[in-house]
């Protein structure tokens, strides 16, 4: 079906859409702008230990630490998307964007002034509260954008979501250069950058219409269901939305009604329709965490660096990686339609798949590089480290 533009996409959609995804520029900026300054913010967490206890921080430790400040962030994200159903039920889609801005404001608020106050556990509890925050706004963003628009333009605007995140990632790529905010001095300018979606947000979302759909079937509210609606399509006939929603609704109690209402997570897993949307469901997921490209976001400097490529170049090649991921969202845009989400889904994986081998070939190439508990029997390490280093 085409898509009617004057119908479909109005001018108070555009700037709800943009004010919303404001929040998955978010996420995707603080997924990455831990991974560029990794050498400066290692030497910060070692200088405090030292000028603590007057001793020099070991390997181990240091590393510990790291991980933990770059971890603790998918812990507060973890939280959030638990919390977030509530939440939205609770105050609303938009609202509960508005709300979540303050919790990001903390977290960006702590990171930022880590420095100044020479504490370690303010970049910690920072990373947690930001990614609670971002957690929040991986479940309310999509849901919103879903909620105000028409069905013909849902599964773009599902791409739209991870196209904020992408830019994102590749913002916090571009202004962690040590030519920019990448460096001792300017690392907490870096973090408090965050604060620039978290205000814009604050600033956009209150003139944004609430959720239509919330609006009539959460709380009942017709009149400002229409007149929500009215705004976002820029037409005074809104009553086929109205219609196709009631629709929804009703066809979604006969379905309770079939068969009996969830009151636990445990009978998600014993009702048999609800069997293979959840099998469906979790290996989306699954297929998405173990794809390899977490590791990316998180570790890429330090992976070209231990690939023999120089410091400042590493973090050239790791906003090519960045770049490209934007290039292919925005591909993937028009073809969602076209091919399918199923298609270019399993295009997707297939090309994590190989790239995963080439990753893990090099790193095996790469013998020193991996920890020990990693390392493969002297013999195999050996025989591959002599079969792909004397290719011609």
């Amino acid at each position: 079906m085409a898509i009617n533009a004057t119908r479909d996409i109005t001018p108070m959609l555009m700037f709800a859409i943009f004010s919303s995804v404001l929040g998955m520029f978010q996420f995707g900026y603080n997924t990455g702008v831990i991974n560029a300054p990794q050498k400066v913010l290692e030497e910060f967490i070692a200088n405090i230990y030292k000028n603590r206890t007057g001793q020099w921080l070991s390997e181990e430790m240091r590393d510990l630490i790291w991980s933990v400040t770059v971890s603790i962030f998918a812990i507060g994200g973890m939280l959030g998307g638990l919390f977030a159903p509530g939440v939205a039920n609770w105050c609303g889609r938009k609202t509960g964007l508005v709300l979540n801005n303050t919790v990001a404001v903390i977290g960006v608020t702590l990171m930022s002034s880590s420095h100044l106050s020479q504490s370690v556990e303010c970049l910690i509890i920072g990373r947690f509260f930001i990614g609670l925050n971002c957690g929040l706004n991986t479940a309310l963003v999509p849901m919103y954008l879903t909620e105000i628009s028409t069905v013909n333009i849902r599964g773009a605007l599902g791409t739209v979501s991870q196209l904020g995140v992408t830019v994102g990632l590749l913002f916090s790529q571009v202004l962690g250069l040590k030519s920019i905010l990448g460096t001792k001095d300017y690392w907490p300018f870096l973090f408090g950058f965050a604060f620039v979606p978290a205000v814009l947000q604050l600033i956009m979302l209150p003139f944004c219409p609430e959720s239509p759909r919330y609006l009539l079937l959460n709380c009942g509210r017709i009149s400002d269901a229409r007149v929500a609606l009215r705004r976002l399509r820029c037409c005074p006939d809104v009553e086929s939305d109205i219609e196709e929603m009631q629709a929804e609704e009703l066809a979604h109690q006969e379905e309770l009604r079939q068969y009996g209402q969830l009151t636990s997570v445990r009978e998600l897993f014993n009702h048999p329709w609800l069997r293979t949307p959840l099998i469906i469901g979790a290996m989306m997921q699954l297929s998405q965490q173990f794809s390899g490209i977490n590791a990316i976001f998180y570790y890429s400097t330090d992976i070209f660096t231990s690939a023999g490529v120089s410091e400042d170049h590493a973090v050239f090649a790791t906003m090519g990686v960045g770049l490209i991921m934007v290039i292919m969202t925005l591909i993937s845009i028009p073809l969602m339609d076209s091919l399918g989400r199923r298609t270019l889904h399993l295009y997707g994986l297939a090309g994590m798949f190989l790239a995963s081998i080439f990753l893990t070939i090099s790193l095996l190439v790469k013998v020193s590089s991996i920890p020990p508990c990693l390392k493969l029997t002297p013999p195999l390490v050996n025989y591959l480290t002599q079969r792909f280093t004397t290719f011609p």
